[in-house]
């Protein structure tokens, strides 16, 4: 995939860095020199640009992309102006972030592809982790079911997926396990490592730093942390 992220602060910055190192091509703009700075080693180009001018932020290869990350959360403002350029310029695929109600609300207008929430993401996985009892990464698939990662809870350290028959006793999906294993690097310092195994070949005892991931409805999904 190719995109081009605009606004190079804290989380666009992350952007940038996680969306190259998945491997997909990432041009960064933001009007800030030293925000530039940090990410131009890291993406395929880096622009020192002022976005919300219309001749400057044309220069961006728009054509080429993907989609355009509004990742400019603080200055209203200046998001707004630079989604109602990219509609004008005839982007079609363009996610920008949102910091309230009032700038969703305003990005909303503009019928853009994804409005983008971090702080609230944020809150809302922290708020579940506490609610569950469980250190967890979910993924939202519609209103009822989700996909969940979490380590191996203590009493099931020990015993095989096979053994614990999720589907008949939790009602949850195994669909992978991350093995944890210890590997070498080229100066034989050992360090932690771990390998995404297929379900079908997990018959061997899970450990303590074993990762399971899993399936089905969140109210399933809270019955099994209870009866861990």
């Amino acid at each position: 995939m190719k995109c081009i992220v605009i606004g190079l602060g804290t989380y666009g910055r992350v952007l940038v860095e996680e969306l190259s190192a998945l491997g997909h091509e990432v041009v960064a703009a933001d009007i800030e020199a030293n925000n530039v700075d940090r990410v131009k080693d890291r993406c395929s180009a880096a622009f020192q640009i002022d976005a919300i001018d219309e001749q400057a932020l044309a220069i961006l290869p728009f054509r080429t992309v993907d989609v355009v990350i509004v990742a400019i959360g603080a200055n209203l403002g200046a998001s707004v102006r630079i989604v109602a350029l990219l509609k004008k310029m005839g982007v079609n695929h363009i996610f920008a972030r949102a910091t309230d109600m009032v700038h969703r609300n305003i990005l909303q207008a503009f019928n853009i592809e994804k409005i983008l929430i971090p702080e609230e993401e944020a809150a809302r996985t922290l708020v579940r982790q506490m609610d569950l009892g469980v250190k967890v990464d979910l993924f939202r698939i519609d209103n009822d079911y989700c996909v969940y990662k979490f380590k191996t809870p203590r009493p099931l350290i020990g015993l095989s997926v096979k053994e614990l028959d999720f589907e008949k006793n939790y009602n949850l999906r195994i669909i992978a396990v991350k093995k944890a294993g210890k590997t070498q690097n080229i100066l034989g310092i050992e360090h932690k490592d771990s390998s995404v195994v297929q379900v079908g070949e997990t018959d061997f005892p899970l450990s303590a730093e074993d990762e399971l991931v899993c399936y089905g409805k969140e109210s399933d999904f809270r019955r099994f942390c209870r009866v861990m």
